[in-house]
């Protein structure tokens, strides 16, 4: 029976494509689910929107920031370039809010301050900052002509210039447990942790391990 063949074939031809449509509508979303989870857990692209971590990066270029190991692996390190939340003083103006009075250039006043800031406001802000990692847990922090003495040390910080404005000379405070102090490479020129405290470990999102745009500045950060 020719007829009854051929229309078996055709029974069978479209069960066929059928299953193939179906295959590829669970590849696509196979891949979009695995794309949305490495920008979650692994690797995500961010841009820097500002000047303060000039020489390293510039306004407008892109980085990749690594996820994965802050959120499942190590703790962040000494001269990471690190994607984080800011507390919440960071937003206020002028110069940002420290949660201890009296503390930080802004100080309550102007630039007036003595110190950097000692301690965050308690909560976390929902945008995403660029700094780089010049403090851990228990590190003692003072600041001279823009560059950081750890310890009673001056840290090695090639990337970074000397400056002379009062927010480039702040006495000693200490680096509260599971937290870390952050500043710009551009030093008389950042919002930093100078202004508004030491960031919590919680708060840190991942280390930029690569720059892509603009292709003139692809590498490392």
């Amino acid at each position: 029976m020719p007829s009854q063949r051929r229309s078996q074939e055709r029974k069978s031809s479209s069960r066929r494509g059928r299953a193939t449509k179906l295959e590829l509508v669970i590849l696509a979303a196979g891949a979009i689910f695995f794309a949305v989870a490495i920008q979650a857990f692994a690797v995500k692209p961010y841009m820097i929107p500002s000047e303060s971590m000039l020489p390293t990066l510039t306004v407008g270029q892109r980085v990749l920031v690594d996820r994965f190991s802050h959120t499942f692996g190590s703790d962040p390190k000494l001269g990471d370039v690190t994607v984080f939340h800011p507390p919440a003083g960071a937003l206020a103006s002028p110069g940002g809010q420290c949660g201890a009075r009296g503390q930080g250039p802004s100080g309550g006043r102007g630039l007036g301050g003595k110190q950097s800031c000692s301690k965050p406001t308690p909560e976390r802000a929902g945008k995403t900052y660029v700094k780089r990692v010049v403090g851990m847990p228990g590190d003692r922090i003072e600041i001279r002509a823009g560059h950081v003495i750890r310890n009673g040390r001056r840290a090695h910080e090639p990337f970074a210039a000397s400056c002379a404005e009062p927010v480039c000379d702040l006495a000693e405070i200490v680096v509260a447990p599971d937290s870390y102090f952050l500043m710009g490479d551009n030093r008389d020129n950042s919002n930093d942790s100078r202004y508004w405290g030491p960031v919590p470990r919680a708060w840190i999102i991942g280390k930029a391990v690569a720059t892509y745009w603009p292709p003139g500045r692809v590498g490392a950060p």
